[in-house]
């Protein structure tokens, strides 16, 4: 909340509950992979020491890897996914600010129909409409600029 108040105090209030979401979804992320990359890094102290057989270990063999760890991407991977991303993000700004906004609450955010109408201030009707023109005009904007599924 102190972010939002530093960094956004002259945006319109209409927007702030918005930001405040993206804001809040950033550090959440941030701290989850910075957890998962610590976890990778780091080990006992005793998992470091010599095995009993007399020989030394390789300190990079003790390392032990989480289960619930995801593989690292390979860098072509991890360019496309990224540049898929942005072509999203860019697409987005260009959606009607309605649109955009039912959009996000209801993928983004994963709100039911019901939580997305009361967060917006409108029927459910009218969020099956604005959700249904923002995925119509995200596939053509993205297929356009040869996004493909």
């Amino acid at each position: 909340m102190l972010k939002l108040a530093e960094k956004y105090a002259g945006k319109p209030a209409d927007q702030l509950p918005m930001l405040f979401h993206r804001i809040l979804q950033n550090k959440v992320r941030s701290h989850f992979r910075w957890q998962k990359i610590r976890s990778l890094w780091t080990a006992p102290a005793s998992s470091l020491l010599p095995g009993s057989g007399g020989e030394e270990a390789d300190p990079l063999e003790t390392f032990k890897v989480e289960e619930s760890s995801i593989a690292l991407e390979q860098p072509p991977e991890s360019l496309a996914r990224n540049q898929v991303v942005d072509a999203i993000e860019e697409a987005l700004k260009t959606l009607p600010a309605r649109q955009r906004e039912a959009f996000l609450l209801r993928y983004w955010e994963e709100m039911d129909i019901a939580q997305t109408a009361a967060a917006m201030g409108c029927s459910e009707g009218s969020v099956k409409t604005h959700c249904s023109r923002a995925v119509h005009a995200l596939a053509a904007i993205l297929k356009a600029r040869g996004v493909t599924p």
